[in-house]
């Protein structure tokens, strides 16, 4: 009863981490991207995106150097598909959030075809190959490379707002809130984890839900936050630039490590990231926003899609 107690306290003081943290990642971050005159979309989609999706890199990087490699994959696409159906799901009732034309003319179609370059690689070899692994980690050095090369040269830059911080304490805030997102990401699955085994959930359960759910905290309440703060470009940009660092980097450095072999009944949860990632690129295309209707077709088939995976296993 005393240790029960106990991870109720510690899941608060998770939560408590999380969102504060959160708040004052999203402040550091637009304060960068205003000292180094870089449009928030571009910080969405590389310091904030590579930024919450550390617990995701510390799961899949530590099951490829235990051997457990089939989890870095099941992490990756359960996160993927968590952070588009759930994530902007929840953010697109909270605002409507205006999608910036160049997500739309770049990103969001170099996302579709990472991940369907991911799923056909997997559908012919069943396995994510150390050649594969390689050209992911390539394909995410040069996204970043192009991003930051384009963003210091746009007209965009030139209109950015007056910096809150100073360049030296923005990255220390950063770093600090980011240490405060993890560290709140990790109690929290933790004590909900022993929460429910003590509740009598199986473990195939907790980590198909409560694990996945977890480690895509960090992108949850830093975009909630975004949105509440007026900033959507970091709320989507986190999202697809999350998306994309977790197939290239996460999956390229874990494939490298260890050629990961992929189970048949994957292609399923692939296919239901493809289909998450075309519903999101049609959205943004035909309207250049999400609201209160595309968020409740996401979370509609995020809600078909979990009740699949739970009677699945």
């Amino acid at each position: 009863m005393i240790e029960m107690i106990i991870q109720i306290i510690l899941l608060i003081v998770g939560f408590l981490f999380l969102i504060k943290g959160a708040d004052y990642f999203v402040d550091g971050a637009s304060s960068i991207a205003n000292v180094l005159k870089i449009p928030t979309l571009i910080i969405g989609l590389t310091v904030v995106a590579f930024g919450t999706s550390a617990p995701e890199a510390a799961v899949s990087v530590a099951a490829a150097l235990s051997g457990s490699n089939a989890i870095a994959i099941s992490n990756v696409v359960g996160s993927n598909i968590f952070n588009i159906l759930l994530i902007l799901g929840l953010c697109s009732l909270v605002a409507t959030m205006k999608v910036d034309p160049k997500l739309v003319k770049q990103d969001l179609p170099f996302l579709l075809l990472t991940s369907i370059l991911l799923t056909g690689a997997v559908f012919l070899t069943w396995q994510i190959s150390r050649l594969l692994a390689l050209i992911f980690l390539i394909l995410i050095i040069a996204y970043v490379v192009y991003l930051v090369y384009n963003a210091r040269k746009s007209e965009e830059a030139k209109f950015v707002e007056k910096p809150k911080y100073s360049l030296i304490l923005s990255i220390v805030i950063v770093i600090v809130s980011l240490i405060a997102i993890v560290l709140g990401a990790q109690l929290v699955v933790n004590s909900a984890k022993f929460i429910a085994l003590s509740l009598g959930m199986s473990e195939t359960l907790i980590g198909l839900t409560i694990i996945s759910i977890g480690t895509s905290l960090p992108e949850l309440i830093t975009s909630l936050t975004a949105v509440k703060k007026g900033e959507n470009n970091i709320a989507i940009g986190n999202i697809v630039g999350s998306c994309l660092f977790n197939i290239l980097f996460i999956l390229g450095l874990s494939g490298f490590i260890h050629p990961i072999t992929v189970g048949h009944d994957m292609i399923v949860d692939l296919c239901v990231m493809i289909l998450a990632t075309v519903l999101l690129y049609v959205f943004s295309y035909l309207d250049e926003k999400l609201d209160k209707k595309e968020g409740i077709i996401f979370l509609i088939f995020f809600i078909i899609y979990m009740a699949f995976i739970i009677m699945r296993n």
